[in-house]
């Protein structure tokens, strides 16, 4: 008997069944969130052509505008009137960049779907390696950053915070591997279930486990325009991955709490001891400010942690939709 990565391979490789005057889903849908990217649109939109006709599937490409101000929606727009594969999805203002991917995700029919940046980060042409992984059987494709273009501070913070993150979250997550891949549809299904609204993908895609293969890439600049995150924000989505995934943070608060109480603990005891054998008791202006400095700091340190988690809870509670829909272009 075949076993269960041949028959979906099989599958995967079958044409699709004609519907009667309507398209066909597609095999793959590619999801790209989109906010003032109007330099690279062209560029984008040849290039992903030429990688999805050389890999042989029928596809879709799903933009997503995630409240774009220049000519981004305009240019979608003309796509869609070239080719109706080309679909958009307009939300209603900027609601950031993992939004964005939620609501492709939400739209998305194809039976893989793969998620990738706008600005030619994400080489379309590893397109036709995840393909192939996909119908070997892997039910999650991701791109593993082997080498990164671009200013030595950034490259540093990515690294850095790629093994901090790896350290403290309560899944086993991949190095250097970012918003590029591509989900079978078992998978996208079981991401959209998931009822939390802040959602940092990366991490959820690891939480869900199923057969997951890393595909090395070099990640090469952007091809034209400013990087649209901001150092505030890779901070808040480096904040978003590390408590939404691990209560470590906490942990260590209590950790450095208590630390601090034993220290607090035998400084009595040596003064204790000072005073009976010598008599007197250590003076020092100076090192009574510097503990009531300290206790004072690790305890915002700890109400702040606290405060992060607080802040999640209270935003789910709400039950706020993630994004908002304006328009879509089907």
């Amino acid at each position: 008997m075949p076993d269960r990565a041949g028959i979906r391979a099989y599958i995967r490789t079958m044409p699709l069944p004609q519907g009667e005057g309507e398209n066909p889903s597609p095999q793959v849908s590619v999801v790209i969130p989109v906010f003032n990217e109007e330099e690279n649109l062209e560029e984008l939109q040849r290039r992903l052509d030429a990688a999805l006709e050389a890999a042989a599937v029928t596809y879709e490409i799903l933009y997503v505008d995630d409240g774009s101000k220049d000519a981004s929606v305009a240019m979608i727009r003309d796509f869609h009137d070239r080719d109706h594969r080309i679909r958009l999805v307009r939300l209603s203002r900027n609601f950031g960049h993992q939004a964005a991917l939620n609501a492709g995700l939400d739209h998305a029919d194809g039976d893989a779907v793969v998620l990738m940046d706008a600005d030619l980060q994400d080489p379309p042409e590893l397109l036709e390696s995840f393909l192939a992984r996909w119908r070997g059987g892997a039910e999650v494709v991701y791109g593993v950053r082997q080498h990164r273009e671009g200013s030595v501070l950034k490259r540093v913070a990515y690294r850095v915070f790629y093994r901090l993150y790896r350290a403290l979250a309560d899944i086993d997550v991949p190095l250097d591997a970012g918003d590029f891949c591509l989900l079978d549809r078992q998978v996208a299904d079981a991401i959209r279930a998931l009822p939390e609204r802040q959602r940092f993908l990366r991490g959820l895609r690891s939480w869900v486990g199923f057969d997951q293969v890393g595909v090395a890439y070099d990640r090469p600049e952007r091809f034209a325009g400013e990087p649209k995150y901001r150092f505030s924000g890779l901070v808040r989505l480096a904040l978003d991955g590390l408590l939404s995934f691990s209560v470590t943070p906490l942990r260590l608060s209590s950790l450095l709490g208590f630390g601090v109480a034993v220290a607090g603990v035998l400084y009595v005891a040596f003064a204790l001891v000072a005073r009976i054998f010598s008599g007197s008791v250590p003076a020092g202006w100076t090192s009574i400010v510097a503990i009531i400095l300290v206790l004072g700091g690790v305890q915002l340190i700890m109400i702040g942690i606290v405060g992060e988690y607080l802040a999640r809870v209270y935003s789910e509670s709400k039950e706020r939709p993630s994004y908002v829909v304006r328009e879509r272009i089907t």
